[in-house]
């Protein structure tokens, strides 16, 4: 009994040893994986160990830390941005979805979790101090609650200079304090939320459209830029990833992604057929057919629509570009940002199409993959108010074109 007693005694030491070893080789190894280069390595190594999730607490510390920071103004000095309230970690490889939102359009971003498997950032602006506020609490809840948020998605904040955004402090009562699952979290927002057209925000401030989507954008190599109401097809992050990961001839290449919109957004397409039913119908219709269709039109629809089916997704044809096509588009290495000159509505993804041409890179449109806008954009709805701010960046556009030359004056193309 005694030796039998020893020999147990004496295998579990051997296990605690021999456990001991194994993670002592793996600190070893993080550690000379630290001062190696190669990417290869680091990709091997995080294929046997991937790296454990954040945890809540950690979350909630950034976003204290980015709180606390009191920003930084922006170049204008009109507005604060406080980066990373949330941050993920991402391949450098990867392909990001970018979009921005006021705080009230931010129940989209579920359908967004819902429908894009890869990392997202979302610039969030509050337009006055009580929606600042609403920003961080909403925040807060979001990590609290839900895990895709913690594991994808960085967001980013911005609002009028003149105000500060504060740390939510959780021994206050409030609407979101007693929400116990993410889906509550958001159930709460479609209540409190007054969703519509980001820059319809009944305030005298402007909305910093391109401010918010070079923020969202910032720090990424390949980025899919999307207004916040809109939805991806099915699997298109997935799709995106092979197809670059298969080639590395895309550099200097914008591949577009074709925009739709739906006149009732109960049910969103997730697949190209699903897509074409609704199109024939009347359902689905071009992006901005009825606001602004020669903004599209390039994509050439009625091509796309007659395509053969196929599995994989690729470039289908080459598109020459023409003022004003503004195109959704995936693009990676020296990309243009966005004018933050260009406010409130009008021309301002037209300009970054525009140097995007001018800058030599090429419209190639994708067979397979696309995105829906919820609701159809109608002119007689699509803010009126905001007339005089358009016309500023009418002006403006026609300078920008301009500077353009001077910018690239080797470029044989021109806007």
């Amino acid at each position: 009994m005694q030796m039998s007693y020893a020999i147990r005694c004496a295998f579990y030491q051997l296990l605690l040893a021999a456990l001991m070893l194994v993670a002592m080789l793996q600190l070893l190894y993080l550690s000379l994986l630290s001062g190696m280069h190669g990417q290869d390595e680091q990709d091997q190594y995080f294929e046997f160990f991937p790296p454990s999730p954040r945890s809540v607490d950690q979350v909630k510390a950034q976003l204290r830390t980015a709180l606390a920071s009191g920003g930084v103004l922006d170049a204008s000095g009109d507005y604060r941005v406080y980066r990373g309230l949330l941050k993920t970690t991402m391949d450098p490889n990867d392909v990001i979805l970018a979009t921005h939102a006021s705080v009230d359009n931010l129940l989209h971003l579920s359908g967004l979790l819902e429908r894009w498997e890869g990392p997202l950032s979302v610039s969030v602006f509050a337009a006055t101090k009580e929606e600042a506020q609403l920003a961080t609490v909403l925040t807060y809840a979001l990590s609290s609650h839900c895990p895709d948020m913690r594991a994808r998605v960085a967001m980013h904040l911005v609002c009028p200079s003149r105000y500060e955004a504060a740390v939510p402090d959780p021994r206050e009562p409030g609407e979101f304090a007693l929400l116990r699952s993410c889906q509550e979290v958001f159930d709460k927002l479609a209540r409190v939320a007054q969703p519509g057209v980001n820059y319809a925000l009944g305030t005298n401030v402007s909305y910093p459209n391109n401010l918010l989507r070079n923020l969202a954008r910032e720090g990424a190599n390949y980025a899919l830029v999307i207004d916040v109401d809109m939805v991806p097809s099915e699997g298109l992050w997935r799709s995106l990833r092979e197809m670059l990961d298969q080639s590395k001839q895309w550099a200097g290449t914008a591949l577009v992604v074709p925009a739709f919109e739906i006149r009732r957004a109960r049910r969103m397409p997730t697949n190209k057929n699903e897509l074409l039913q609704l199109y024939q119908v009347g359902e689905v219709r071009p992006f901005y057919y009825g606001l602004c269709t020669p903004c599209q039109a390039p994509t050439n629809y009625s091509r796309w629509v007659n395509l053969p089916e196929e599995t994989l997704l690729r470039p289908s044809y080459v598109v020459p570009w023409q003022d004003p096509w503004e195109p959704f588009y995936v693009a990676g290495g020296k990309v243009p940002t966005f004018d933050e000159r260009f406010r409130q509505y009008g021309f301002n993804r037209i300009s970054q199409a525009c140097e995007l041409h001018v800058a030599g890179f090429d419209f190639e449109v994708l067979n397979e993959g696309f995105l829906v806008h919820k609701g159809f954009k109608e002119a007689l709805k699509f803010h009126p108010q905001k007339e005089a701010e358009n016309q500023h960046n009418k002006i403006l556009y026609r300078q920008f074109k301009q500077e353009l030359k001077a910018k690239y004056p080797d470029s044989p193309r021109h806007c």
